[in-house]
């Protein structure tokens, strides 16, 4: 099965390695935003043996060839026209579409105006193609993960889903500082803090959980805060100074019967002695699915990459989950799909020998 890799960032490169190693699919072209990239081979942009591939900034011929995906892994949060316009071209042309974002594409019924989804549904169908949009958070980490563990309930009364991370390690300078707003003042309002930002981003996730178990909201709503670096703090990405935003903690709720029942949490530290009494898991953290009722459930989910970094293995996460994706969404009735959607996805034929 042939596989574009498109764009080779943060995710992109580590789905770039999913699809060299991957035995049921053949990466058939790398796409590159920056000059310096183009002409590589993609086993050097992976950090693995040379393949015959190299990247290009040519999407009609990569387009043109028709593989059977592509894997899209371009940054969405600060660019959403051209993401979106992105997405709508790959689909036309009949090529699927497995993506990391615009994040609000995992679920976005009752989340986005329909006139905004409509577009890409209708290039969908012209092209015979799908689009589903996962990764880890949001992703399986609020999605199969929580609803599978609901399936040993006999009552339930919240879903909650946190991350738990410690970002210090996070080399994004971008989501980090422009879009999150560490570094910045605690009275300045960063990208994700806007209003209406968090229930867009997020409110897939809420919505998706009560989707998947019958449940209908009343209405969804966010609320956040944040807490000053007590010194300054050096990150790869950039310097924090003293009493500029160090940590961050939300709440995105879905709400029926006038109480929060799918609850979406973060809780973000550039410093472990941040924000002692909020929730905390053991190293950098990860993710837990808490569910009310009976039984009680709490599962913790930790994530660590080869390097031992938590951050890296978060990027893997999403990288595969997207990867191993690509049979199911390849097979699937045209449009835009869900979790909802698919069958259950493993890691077939991933098995070392």
């Amino acid at each position: 099965m042939k596989v574009v890799q498109w764009s080779t960032g943060n995710v992109g490169r580590h789905a770039l390695a999913g699809i060299i190693a991957h035995p049921e699919l053949e990466l058939a072209g790398v796409w590159v935003s920056t000059k310096e990239k183009v002409g590589r081979d993609a086993g050097e942009l992976a950090d693995l043996d040379e393949t015959g591939v190299t990247a290009t900034d040519d999407a009609d011929t990569l387009l043109a060839a028709r593989p059977a995906c592509v894997v899209y892994t371009a940054m969405a949060d600060d660019r959403l026209p051209e993401a979106i316009a992105d997405l709508t071209r790959i689909l036309r042309a009949g090529v699927n579409v497995v993506a990391s974002g615009p994040v609000f594409l995992q679920y976005p019924h009752g989340v986005v105006p329909a006139d905004l989804v409509a577009p890409i549904h209708a290039a969908a169908i012209e092209g015979g193609a799908s689009l589903w949009v996962n990764g880890i958070d949001p992703g399986f980490a609020n999605d199969w993960l929580p609803l599978v563990l609901t399936s040993v309930c006999q009552r339930i009364d919240q879903v909650r889903c946190l991350e738990i991370l410690d970002y210090s390690t996070y080399d994004n300078a971008k989501v980090l500082f422009d879009i999150m707003g560490f570094g910045r003042p605690l009275d300045d309002t960063p990208i994700l803090l806007q209003p209406g930002v968090l229930s867009l981003a997020w409110g897939s996730v809420v919505r998706q959980l009560a989707a998947g178990l019958g449940v209908t909201l009343e209405r969804v709503e966010d609320e956040a805060v944040r807490l000053p670096a007590p010194h300054r703090i050096e990150l790869p990405s950039g310097v924090v100074e003293e009493g500029m935003t160090a940590a961050l903690r939300f709440e995105v709720r879905g709400i029926a019967g006038g109480r929060p029942v799918f609850v979406l949490e973060h809780v973000t530290r550039l410093h472990p002695d941040l924000g002692p009494d909020w929730p905390t898991m053991p190293g950098q953290g990860g993710y837990r699915v808490e569910v009310t009722g009976e039984p009680n459930y709490r599962l913790d989910l930790s994530i660590t990459g080869s390097d031992g970094d938590h951050n890296t293995g978060g990027l893997k996460a999403t990288a595969m989950r997207l990867v191993n994706a690509v049979p199911a969404v390849v097979a699937a009735a045209p449009g835009l799909l869900t979790a909802l959607d698919l069958p259950l996805i493993t890691g077939r034929g991933l098995v070392s020998r």
